[in-house]
């Protein structure tokens, strides 16, 4: 906490990194004495979403406060593909998502993620979660993610370009915001 207030060069606080919800009320709380002592510091959270509604709406509005931005990994929207990918259902991060959609008029602050895991995350599963998005706010931005195999995956390939290209276009028929990220791995 020190360190944030006395230097001035750190002007965002991101919690990412598998998922903050086990932390959420030590973060949210370290997080209200920044911006309590600091108007300039951003407060981004990186997230499955599945934590308790109270507290992400607690986090949403720091952000909102802040300037900052909330990141939804929604890895798949069929259930039992979020289930087999990740070992937990996706239906509080649907609801959690759309709570913080509907609540705040920022555009800007609400943002999600797609990996495109391959023979898992096809154009058919991208444009529901698109439709889904599209839904609450075609202008939420949506980044998909370019899969590298690591850990636990580490015997799957780098998604094919085809299944990018694929993926994008579902994406663009409901969305005005969709990026590629991790574009350099199609290189490799």
């Amino acid at each position: 906490m020190k360190e944030v207030e006395s230097n001035k060069g750190i002007r965002c606080i991101c919690y990412f990194g598998g998922s903050p919800e086990p932390q959420l009320p030590f973060a949210i709380r370290a997080s209200e004495r920044v911006i309590e002592e600091r108007d300039d510091v951003r407060i981004c959270w990186e997230w499955n979403g599945c934590g308790d509604p109270g507290l992400v709406m607690r986090a949403a509005e720091l952000s909102f406060k802040s300037g900052g931005i909330i990141k939804f990994d929604l890895k798949a929207f069929n259930q039992n593909l979020s289930i087999a990918l990740s070992g937990v259902s996706n239906k509080r991060a649907y609801e959690n998502f759309e709570m913080i959609a509907s609540s705040f008029e920022r555009v800007d602050l609400l943002t999600a993620t797609t990996p495109l895991i391959p023979w898992y995350i096809d154009a058919e599963e991208v444009e529901a979660i698109a439709g889904f998005i599209a839904g609450i706010n075609p202008d939420i931005p949506y980044s998909l993610l370019v899969f590298h195999p690591t850990f636990y995956m580490s015997d799957m390939p780098i998604t094919p370009r085809r299944q990018v290209e694929e993926c994008y276009r579902a994406a663009k028929r409901h969305l005005k915001r969709v990026n590629i990220g991790n574009k350099h791995l199609l290189w490799l």
